[in-house]
């Protein structure tokens, strides 16, 4: 392991979620690498969906709770361009091993990243707040 993965390891911290015997290779990278990227990255992934929701031109502010959860559901899940920018801001964070276990199976790992980043979104919808441009 160079420098840059020890490095990138102990800024991130450790696992974040129980990992069993009985873990799925995929739940292990999730707990081990995913939800410790996320949490490091949230004010970014905060400050990106606020500049989407400006740049969208949408009445975000004005919607409903629920309405605003179906646009952020929408936005990750249809906005190609939006995911990628929001998978590079995870995968930039990988060591080399995380990175080459994620090519293994990233097709799942795309999905419970952005299943994870949605509820973070989801979960913190208070703090979107209307930024002036």
């Amino acid at each position: 392991m160079d420098q840059r993965d020890h490095q990138l390891l102990a800024f991130r911290g450790g696992a974040i979620g129980d990992i069993l015997p009985q873990s799925s290779k995929e739940e292990i990278f999730q707990n081990q690498t995913l939800r410790p990227i996320l949490k490091l990255q949230n004010e970014l992934f905060l400050e990106s969906f606020i500049n989407y929701i400006n740049k969208s031109k949408s009445d975000f502010y004005s919607f409903s709770t629920e309405k605003k959860m179906t646009f952020i559901d929408n936005a990750i899940h249809k906005d190609i361009k939006f995911r990628n920018a929001l998978k590079g801001m995870v995968m930039g964070l990988f060591t080399i091993e995380e990175f080459r276990d994620y090519i293994q199976n990233s097709s799942s790992l795309n999905k419970r990243m952005m299943n994870l980043l949605i509820e973070r979104l989801k979960d913190q919808v208070q703090l979107l707040i209307k930024r002036e441009e």
